[in-house]
């Protein structure tokens, strides 16, 4: 019966304490993860490294695993975050972060006949933090609510288990066996490989001490036998790290080497300090039974003093990793796809701001490939495609890689933010695969058109020009946008796209007109057709990417107005951009008087954009306090009768106002509108006669 209990205290014990953990990891989100970088990166090395060393300490405390901690750490030099020097500290910390478990289970030293102090045992309130926790788990909806309650279940199950484990061990304080047993621990490396041993089955250091601190009821528990357990405790934790840095790259290694470092010096320090002063001069407490209390302290003393040791050498322990773990040349493609790293999925929003920094990547190689491209149509060299299909390749890894890890990331616990980037990034990959492949066209036709000695007219060359500076400034614009989730850039690409559709007709036009006056061939007019079908596909994909942005910056009640721009007669900040790009790019074929400045369009759109989140947030507040002053009105007495005739004459009044207030508005817009179509109607008529003399 004894054993049975012993074995469901244990089970009871680390089940709370991976419950609580899991809570609290919850509970914190990434925000945590997310001020690493911020707290490490400081001018003043002795400052960054104490911001390090507190801040690991502190998410050590919260999330009670030094391993978890290390790992996080790992997955972010791993992806390029943080460099081993900064990460260093943190590692330090997180192991005196470890010791808050062994504090927090020394309160079951508390003998009083206070009855406060009695509440404070673990053995009165694990049962109350376990009742409430699990009543709130069952009739509570909150996401935190539920966190918390987590926390607590976890917590009262881990004190629960301590007490049967206590329960177990206590009655053996009178077993001469059980005594002659554990004196044999009093041999320093016995000791300190039992300590490694149970800590590595078990993998978690916190585990092993509180069994510890339950086995020190039992009476038979000296210092002389406790200390080198924890000594071997403390290098045992190192097991989960190392097999955590398996796979990782050079850079990660040297940190899983400092963190093992770290431990194994203490372990020596402590172990040569100690036993040189017991053995030379005698320390009497050696003998004296440990509580729950003095385990604690001989754990904190031991991570405590020794991150304080070797914190002002952490530059130190970083160069001796750079010599245990020489660094090798990697191929730069490897290095973009590191940042991929597994490790980070349980950070999901610093995950997905990797997959944006290789999408950033992703779009240099296109910008570069789009350069190389046209520049080939005038001057082809045969050297600049092995470079071009260097960076077609990456860009089609890029989107095997980001897919898959998007995916992965989809199946993790994500914010509504996280999930709206993700989307983003999901939807946006394929066309951004898409820019490349049409770039790799523009390349394959300058190939053909200088294999067969094709030469286009001054005037197909000038248009030719004019669409490749449209097309390049798109894809820029909608890169920018999408890295930066900038709207303001974003809702100038759409317009910017369909004036190039449009000078791809006028281009195709212009051909067939120079065609029949015997200026070009139909030769030529093949590889023109696809140079400009080319161009106007790689338009269409980036204006894909920017309404990506808007939906997600603008959310999906947004995104249909956005999108819906090209047809939207009433959508003035769009017209104004159109008319400045059908200007600015087509100037040979049609030129607008009156037409809009840049700075005037862009000015008319942040206007409106700012004009229509102050309209929604407006709407929002309103609807709130429509909200709150119905749920007052159910609340108090019915109104008099009178009162309602006022409240329906003045509703009545303020519908009918609201009715005309709409039908003029409406009236207004549909003469703007068909002065605009009328307007571009003669345009366009004034254009064609331009174009026929």
């Amino acid at each position: 019966m004894s054993i049975l209990q012993l074995f469901g205290g244990i089970g009871l014990f680390l089940f709370g304490m991976s419950n609580m953990s899991s809570s609290l990891e919850k509970l914190t989100g990434s925000g945590l993860e997310r001020l690493l970088e911020k707290v490490t990166t400081s001018k003043k090395k002795g400052v960054g490294r104490i911001k390090g060393w507190a801040f690991g300490a502190g998410v050590t405390a919260i999330i009670q695993s030094s391993a978890a901690t290390t790992i996080m750490l790992v997955g972010f030099v791993n992806a390029g975050i943080m460099k081993v020097a900064q990460a260093m500290p943190v590692v330090f910390g997180s192991n005196l972060g470890s010791t808050i478990t062994a504090q927090i289970l020394r309160l079951g030293d508390i003998g009083s006949d206070n009855i406060v102090l009695q509440l404070l045992k673990p053995a009165s309130f694990a049962p109350i933090l376990v009742g409430i926790g699990a009543f709130i788990i069952v009739f509570t909806k909150s996401k935190n609510s539920k966190n918390i309650a987590g926390i607590m279940v976890g917590l009262g199950m881990l004190f629960y288990g301590m007490t049967l484990m206590e329960n177990v061990f206590a009655p053996l304080k009178e077993s001469a066996k059980f005594q002659s047993f554990f004196t044999s621990f009093e041999n320093p490396l016995i000791g300190i490989l039992t300590g490694i041993v149970i800590t590595v089955i078990l993998q978690s250091s916190n585990a092993s001490v509180g069994i510890l601190q339950a086995l020190s009821s039992s009476g038979s528990i000296s210092f002389a036998v406790a200390i080198p357990i924890i000594i071997g405790q403390n290098i045992g934790k190192c097991s989960t790290t190392i097999m955590g840095g398996i796979g990782a790259n050079k850079k990660s290694k040297r940190l899983v080497v400092g963190y093992v470092f770290f431990n194994v010096f203490g372990a020596v320090f402590f172990a040569v300090i100690i036993y040189l002063l017991h053995y030379t001069i005698g320390l009497p407490f050696m003998a004296k039974l440990v509580n729950r209390g003095s385990i604690a302290t001989i754990h904190l003393l031991f991570n405590l003093i020794t991150g304080l040791i070797l914190l002002p050498f952490s530059d130190k322990v970083t160069e001796f990793t750079e010599k245990v773990i020489r660094e090798e040349e990697n191929d730069d493609i490897d290095k973009e796809f590191a940042k991929l790293d597994d490790m980070l999925l349980n950070t999901p929003t610093i995950a997905l701001e990797q997959c944006k920094a290789l999408i950033n990547k992703m779009g240099e190689a296109i910008l570069e490939n789009y350069k190389l491209a046209t520049d080939m149509i005038y001057q082809y060299n045969e050297e600049m495609l092995p470079k071009m299909e260097e960076n077609e390749s990456f860009i089609d890894k890029c989107e095997t890689n980001l897919s898959a890890y998007i995916v992965r990331i989809d199946r993790k616990r994500l914010t509504n933010d996280d999930k709206l980037t993700s989307y983003e990034i999901l939807n946006s990959i394929g066309d951004f695969e898409r820019m490349g492949d049409y770039c790799m066209n523009i390349a394959y036709v300058a190939k053909e058109k200088n294999e067969k000695g094709i030469h286009f007219s001054p005037s197909g060359h000038k248009e030719t020009e004019s669409i490749i500076s449209a097309v390049r400034y798109t894809i820029e614009t909608a890169i920018n946008s999408f890295i930066k989730d900038d709207i303001y850039l974003a809702v100038r690409v759409e317009p910017l796209s369909e004036a190039i559709d449009e000078l791809k007709e006028i281009i195709k036009s212009h051909h067939v007109e120079r065609l029949q006056e015997g200026i070009c061939s139909i030769e030529g007019g093949v590889s023109l057709f696809d140079l400009v079908n080319s161009f106007e596909r790689i338009a269409s994909h980036a204006a894909n990417v920017s309404l990506h942005v808007i939906k997600k910056v603008r959310r999906d009640n947004e995104f249909d107005e956005m999108h819906g721009h090209a047809n939207d007669n009433q959508a003035e900040e769009y017209k104004a951009l159109y008319h400045y790009y059908e200007s600015q790019y087509i100037q040979p074929i049609l030129v607008h008087e009156g037409d809009l400045s840049y700075e005037t369009a862009i000015d008319s759109i942040d206007k409106t954009l700012e004009k229509k989140e102050k309209e929604a947030k407006a709407k929002a507040d309103a609807k709130k306090k429509s909200q709150s002053k119905d749920k007052a009105s159910k609340s108090s007495k019915k109104p008099s009768d009178k009162s309602d005739k006022n409240i329906q004459k003045g509703s009545d009044k303020n519908v009918q106002k609201n009715d005309k207030n709409v039908q003029k508005s409406s009236d207004k817009n549909d003469k703007n509108a068909s002065k605009d179509t009328s307007k571009d109607s003669k345009n366009k008529n004034s254009n064609k006669k331009k174009g026929s003399k």
